[in-house]
């Protein structure tokens, strides 16, 4: 019989044992070895069996044992050890309040808003990349004492389970997670009733939601839950499942989590004094949102949408992860304009201004759809991608928002990802200590040992993904011969949609065969990732790879590990000696997998592709050549590929693992395992990335912010308004080169190095004002169609005007600073002190072809 009602009985500990509660309440444990270890050693076959979470252990632990440990001197003295080093690291000052003291001006607070958040395998509330990224920022951020809020949702089936048919295919399942057994506390009114956020939905309903927080560090992670009784049955199911449902389940998930977020971050601050956030950072579109409700916030307080719009955007950062406009999530406009209005959420804030910050109204987009990214870049005045080759993939795709702007001027910089190395540091590498002073045969012998527990790691799960898919005991005698400690180990473990290209390996199966078995020098593959349920493509990749990993002949050097969390990564980072990543370049925003590699150790054998592209030295692995003249025909593409990497492996990555010196090992291998972890370690840290955060988009972002009130907003919104109107009526209307000078330079059609140009050029302006504008020549280098490529701007400066007919006149010198075909132009953009860059309206106006002899010179 099932239960009618669920419910969880709370162990009572003894007061010695009281501080338990609060280590385990608090996520730090997750990357605390210490604390770990000492939650471990109340019962180390109970922390086996719940999953190495305190929250549960402390929930099954027997009264009879808890009362042994409460007179259990040694276990006390360890206990309050633990508890006063929590509160050392909750109240002492840490880098931003250092930062902070020197004059920087820091904001008071940074509300941090994502989908998904993978903080520990305890808290299953992510699915992949972003999730995990957004769980080491806050990780990060505590750690340096950054005043974070972290806002989520909390999903009351996570992201689904995975595990295999017979026949390989992947099957989901949706446990159900009571919060009352996850390391979570429901965020209360004084009176003791649950806090609650509601949003307005068309025809007279409600959504409702009660608001978890999650404690990591010093950061407070709020989550909202719509599973309360007094929403109906459809949106007490809006948090089910993290990327689940049709649209309308979707939009509904996003409205909740950016405008209902919003709410609970003021909920959370009224009830606790917590500064209210200055800035506010949307980690991917999902969250956008959150700019309508503070827009709503400043218009009912008597502002106006457009100054409302100006004082919003100056204090939002945007960061884009996706490298592909499928990537992004996009509505029809129906169903958005449904929502919001006065039958809707945001009453007072027009429906018509809310669509036109999501809809694709430029060249190339599709008119009727509202696009959450377009919609987060038109909120932010800072965005950002997550390498730098993702910041360029980034200003192209979204180039169509700054009409008249090469791509490379388009206000999107990049902020690349990073990992925190507590989380995912195995603690015999954290051990080492500084890898440049150790010898080799101990650097060895840890990497080793860490391959022997993967070596375990992975047939205690290959047992039992077995029984799972109806294998008898008796069938699996052979799993106690998967793996071998002592043979090279590589890695590839990620979210399987096909540009990641699961399944390249296979390209040649006998090829892949021969690597394997190779008398000599074998490899042997550990791989795991998940489909979106939805991706049938992406399990029929899976399906392929589990069939050859079946194969009697290699099952024993190849395996698929279903169900890839935060868990099975912990132990298949450290264990791997290189890891394997061959996606369709320049498709992989970052890959921090790799990163979390790398940090222990294990070498990475890469596209050059996300951070790897940025990042690479021959030192730190290999760079899988790519064919990307051939992506016209994606087979041959494959297939070119696919050759490079097992060629690759065959002569350079195999032989260097199994070449040993007079002392038995692999000197080669073990220096660049030394000049990872020495050189390449320090730059993949999110600490290091958060600091940039910090201080390239949160400060400026807090100081615009805080230069934006109520007046200089609108005084903002008018002016732009004003100049929006007039540009129509800006011109250039004559260039000319008045002399070059210097290294004998000419201005007839050619030019020497070191010589200067000056320009003069005539400017309409109509009614704006030269404060206004500015006027630039922009120079470089020109290809064969004459466009600029590697431009530079110089700055022209008024040298009299208006003239009769109203045109002012712009001069400057134009400094020749490159051989080869050069070329220039002229061009006007808007210019105001609180534009955070002059493409931030997506106004040029650039010559016309009968503009003068200077438009577009060419010096060859």
């Amino acid at each position: 019989m099932k239960a009618i009602r669920r419910f969880t009985v709370r162990p009572v500990l003894p007061e010695p044992l009281q501080p338990l509660s609060d280590l385990a309440r608090n996520l730090r444990w997750s990357w605390h070895t210490e604390t770990r270890e000492l939650f471990e050693s109340i019962d180390p076959a109970g922390w086996r069996a719940t999953g190495r979470d305190p929250v549960r252990l402390l929930g099954a632990v027997s009264a009879a044992r808890l009362a042994e440990l409460a007179g259990d001197r040694p276990f006390l003295d360890r206990l309050a050890a633990a508890a006063a080093g929590l509160d050392t690291y909750l109240r002492g000052e840490r880098w931003y309040q250092e930062r902070d003291e020197q004059g920087a001006e820091l904001p008071a607070a940074i509300g941090y808003f994502s989908p998904e958040f993978g903080v520990t395998a305890a808290l299953p509330q992510y699915s992949g990349g972003l999730g995990i990224l957004a769980g080491d920022h806050l990780k990060a951020a505590s750690d340096l004492g950054v005043p974070l809020i972290g806002v989520g949702l909390l999903y009351r089936h996570g992201y689904f389970r995975q595990s295999l048919s017979r026949d390989g295919w992947q099957q989901e399942q949706y446990p159900l997670l009571d919060p009352n057994e996850l390391p979570v506390t429901l965020l209360r009114e004084p009176d003791g009733a649950p806090a609650q956020i509601v949003l307005t939905l068309p025809g007279a309903r409600s959504l409702r939601a009660c608001v978890w927080q999650a404690q990591v560090g010093r950061v407070p992670l709020l989550m909202l839950d719509s599973d309360v009784e007094e929403n109906g049955p459809g949106e007490r199911e809006v948090t089910d499942r993290l990327y689940g449902g049709g649209s309308e389940h979707r939009l509904l998930q996003e409205m909740l989590l950016g405008i209902g977020g919003v709410r609970a971050v003021r909920t959370y601050c009224r009830l606790t004094g917590h500064p209210e956030p200055e800035v506010f950072h949307t980690n991917e579109g999902h969250a956008g949102f959150l700019g309508l409700e503070r827009i709503r916030e400043l218009m009912a307080g008597g502002l106006g949408f457009e100054a409302s719009l100006e004082a919003v955007r100056a204090g939002t950062v945007f960061t884009t992860h996706t490298p592909v406009p499928a990537g992004i999530d996009r509505f029809d406009r129906e169903l958005v304009a449904r929502h919001f209005g006065d039958d809707g959420e945001l009453p007072g804030v027009p429906a018509e201004r809310v669509l036109g910050l999501g809809m694709e109204t430029y060249p190339g987009g599709e008119p009727n759809l509202f696009n959450m990214a377009a919609m987060g870049l038109r909120l932010a005045q800072r965005a950002n991608g997550v390498s730098t080759l993702h910041g360029a993939v980034s200003r192209r795709m979204f180039a169509g928002l700054w009409p008249g702007f090469d791509p490379s001027e388009v206000p999107i910089t990049s902020v690349t990802n990073g990992v925190h190395a507590p989380t995912w540091v195995a603690p015999e590498m954290a051990r080492l200590g500084d890898a440049e002073g150790v010898p080799d045969a101990d650097v060895w012998a840890v990497r080793r040992a860490l391959r022997e527990q993967l070596v375990t790691e992975v047939r205690a799960r290959l047992h039992a993904s077995w029984r799972q898919r109806g294998a008898e005991a008796a069938e699996l005698g052979w799993i106690d011969g998967v793996l071998d400690p002592d043979i090279l180990t590589i890695g590839f473990a990620r979210r399987v949609p096909s540009y990641k290209r699961l399944t390249l390996m296979l390209r040649d199966p006998e090829r892949l065969t021969e690597l394997l078995l190779h008398p000599e020098r074998p490899i042997q593959i550990v791989v795991a990732g998940k489909a979106h349920p939805a991706d049938d493509g992406g399990k029929r990749l899976v399906r392929e790879l589990v069939r050859f990993a079946d194969d009697p002949r290699v099952r024993h050097r190849i395996v698929f590990l279903p169900d890839y969390g935060m868990g099975m990564a912990q132990k298949l980072y450290p264990g791997c000696d290189v890891w394997l990543n061959n996606p369709l370049r320049p498709l992989e925003a970052c890959g921090t997998s790799g990163m979390k590699a790398a940090l222990n150790g294990c070498l990475n054998l890469s596209v050059l592709d996300g951070w790897w592209d940025e990042w690479f030295e021959p030192d730190f692995g290999w760079a899988i050549p790519t064919a990307d003249g051939s992506s016209a025909d994606e087979n041959r593409r494959d297939e070119l590929e696919a050759n490079a990497l097992y060629e690759l492996i065959e002569d350079r990555v195999a032989p260097r693992f199994y070449d040993r010196g007079g002392n038995g090992l692999p000197d080669r291998w073990i220096e660049m395992v030394r000049r990872t972890l020495v050189s390449l370690g320090p730059k993949v840290l999110a600490g290091r990335m958060v600091r940039e955060y910090v201080e390239r988009l949160y400060a400026p972002a807090a100081a615009a912010h805080r230069a934006l009130d109520a007046e200089t907003a609108s005084e903002l919104a008018s002016w732009k308004y004003r100049t929006r109107t007039l540009w129509p009526y800006v011109s250039v209307d004559h260039v000319e080169t008045v002399a070059a000078t210097g290294a004998g330079g000419g201005a007839g059609g050619g030019a020497e190095l070191g010589s200067t140009l000056s320009l003069r050029v005539s400017v309409g302006l109509g009614e704006l004002r030269p404060e206004d504008v500015e006027v630039q020549a922009v120079a470089g280098r020109v290809g064969s169609d004459d466009t600029i490529v590697d431009a530079q701007t110089f700055p022209l400066k008024p040298a009299g005007g208006p003239d009769l007919e109203g045109r002012w006149v712009y001069e400057g010198p134009l400094a020749l600073d490159r051989t080869g075909p050069y070329g220039y132009t002229v061009r006007v953009l808007p210019a105001h002190p609180l534009l955070a860059t002059s493409a931030d309206l997506g106004l040029v106006a650039l010559p016309t072809e009968a503009t003068g002899e200077g438009a577009g010179v060419l010096l060859r």
